[in-house]
């Protein structure tokens, strides 16, 4: 394990600090804490603190569109003007929401045509009642089902991948995909965390440059990189234990923002992992890609 120097970017102490997106356009790095509802926006050339404005219901993940960010929250998915106006526009209903219950959005990301991919989580985090989905032209197409955590969601360089997990699972997929129709094959297990004896469970991802996939370990305090054969490369110490997702910002797209939780942490292990619930920051070997917006 490489044992770098991962400093606070931004110290928050969140709940459940997810989905960071890094705009090349604005120059600003975005990202949510779940939990709270809150959506974060940040340049760091400007030297800032972060920018909040809070929904009213869990937030799992958001994508940049012109004009401001969508951003699929428990009940549904939303288009978001930066900076915040009137009323969000709600693009298309949860199916899986239920009132006050049921599964709400997590982990997501646009492709290079625009859609935009969210998946759900399970209500008790465990029976596989969730699903990964698609909106494209304002319909929203599930095309995986009987997941449990959607998570890990990213593409390859050549858009001839796409790479998914169910966290609880601890195996990372991947799946053939056709940009210009949207359409997945038939997955394969890329990545068995089993087998590799590593901790904890692949949470958010990125892909690098190169075709490297960048997984947050949830539970195993690590960030870990893979070739794109699926070769463990590398592996970054986290000083906190639950890393949730990455993302690659800066000028030239070569500082690796991580975001971390609080949540499961009790009263002592607060005190043991003070970083914990804060944005973290490293320098990245290799430079990460462009972010694709919704073109809905």
């Amino acid at each position: 394990m490489n044992d770098n120097a991962m400093d606070v970017a931004a110290d928050l102490r969140m709940s459940l600090g997810e989905c960071p997106v890094w705009s090349v356009e604005r120059q600003t790095l975005y990202w949510v804490d779940i939990n709270n509802g809150h959506i974060y926006a940040w340049r760091p050339d400007c030297g800032d603190v972060p920018h909040r404005f809070t929904l009213d219901e869990k937030v799992g993940c958001i994508a940049l569109c012109d004009g401001g960010l969508v951003a699929a929250t428990a009940s549904g998915i939303l288009r978001l003007r930066l900076p915040p106006s009137g009323e969000p526009e709600r693009l298309v209903a949860n199916p899986e929401w239920l009132g006050n219950a049921g599964n709400r959005f997590n982990d997501g990301r646009c492709d290079a045509a625009g859609r935009f991919w969210a998946g759900t989580i399970a209500f008790d985090e465990a029976s596989p009642v969730a699903s990964l989905y698609c909106l494209e032209q304002g319909r929203l197409t599930s095309h995986r089902s009987k997941i449990s955590i959607s998570n890990g969601l990213a593409f390859s360089p050549d858009w001839r991948w796409l790479y998914h997990t169910d966290s609880v699972s601890r195996r990372i997929l991947r799946y053939p995909f056709d940009v210009d129709s949207g359409a997945t094959g038939i997955a394969e297990t890329w990545v068995d965390l089993d087998a590799l004896e590593l901790p904890g469970v692949p949470d958010g991802a990125a892909v690098d440059c190169d075709g490297y996939y960048w997984a947050a370990l949830y539970g195993g305090g690590q960030v870990v990189r893979f070739s794109p054969e699926g070769n463990l490369v590398a592996s970054y110490g986290v000083p906190c234990p639950h890393p949730t997702m990455v993302a690659f910002g800066g000028p030239e797209l070569q500082t690796l923002y991580v975001t971390t939780a609080t949540q499961h942490l009790d009263a002592e292990a607060l005190r043991r992992w003070p970083r914990a619930g804060n944005l973290l920051r490293m320098p990245a070997p290799t430079a990460g890609l462009p972010e694709p917006g919704f073109a809905g």
